[in-house]
């Protein structure tokens, strides 16, 4: 499999907060780390730039050919953890960086077999002939409002609170972050992305255009399409195929 990624600011903002990487760890391995930061336009930037950087970096240090599922869980987890960590310690020593956090998807792909960890409501598809499903849960005010039935999902999109998340990373000592696994089959790809995608595209559009296009022009066509629709928020797309 191979991984194909793109930032873009949008129309609307002035500078982009969000941040990725993507890297091969070996022939039959890769990795993804996609943030979307928040705090003003230096604490955001930092956030998302210090969680790239320390997921990233630990991932690669760590990572060996052979490693059990149970190893690569605790390291994808203790990555997230330390990212934590080190944006809460740069924010507490800058008061003009207080309040800054970021979501963080952070996903390590071996042979078909995806291991992802997440914080906040950036997201994770699964995407199949047989249609789109959202494989990480928005860590979210509305929706746990709509877990509780109390808005449905057409009324959850526009929701005045719907870019208020119940968690994210260096706004705490610490985190919890959700993990989870998936085996994949042929031809099924993964969408990771940021809101500034899925607040301003129609998930059957998303789906469209990732199953139609070729992979690498995926992130570009998304992108084109978000901002066609208003750009109102930074957009980051990765596609792994």
């Amino acid at each position: 499999m191979k991984a194909y990624g793109k930032s873009d600011t949008g129309r609307v903002r002035e500078s982009n907060q969000d941040a990725f990487i993507c890297g091969r760890l070996s022939e039959d391995a890769l990795f993804c780390v996609v943030c979307d930061g928040m705090g003003g336009v230096n604490g955001g930037n930092v956030a998302s730039s210090i969680a790239v950087k320390a997921i990233s970096e630990r991932i690669t240090d760590v990572f060996r050919d052979g490693l059990a599922d149970n190893s690569i869980r605790n390291l994808l987890e203790t990555s997230v953890a330390a990212a934590n960590i080190e944006i809460y310690d740069a924010a507490m020593a800058d008061p003009d960086l207080r309040g800054m956090g970021t979501t963080v998807v952070a996903a390590i792909i071996v042979d078909n077999h995806l291991y992802i960890a997440h914080v906040g409501d950036s997201r994770a598809y699964l995407v199949k002939e047989q249609g789109i499903e959202q494989i990480t849960r928005d860590h979210s005010i509305v929706q746990a409002m709509v877990e509780k039935g109390q808005l449905t999902q057409n009324e959850a999109r526009n929701h005045p609170r719907k870019h208020f998340i119940t968690r994210a990373l260096g706004v705490e000592e610490s985190v919890d972050c959700d993990y989870g696994e998936l085996l994949l089959d042929d031809g099924q790809r993964i969408l990771i992305c940021t809101d500034g995608l899925t607040n301003m595209v129609e998930v059957n559009d998303i789906y469209e255009i990732v199953r139609t296009g070729d992979a690498e022009t995926v992130p570009d066509r998304l992108i084109h399409q978000a901002n066609m629709a208003g750009g109102s928020d930074n957009i980051t797309v990765v596609i792994i195929a």
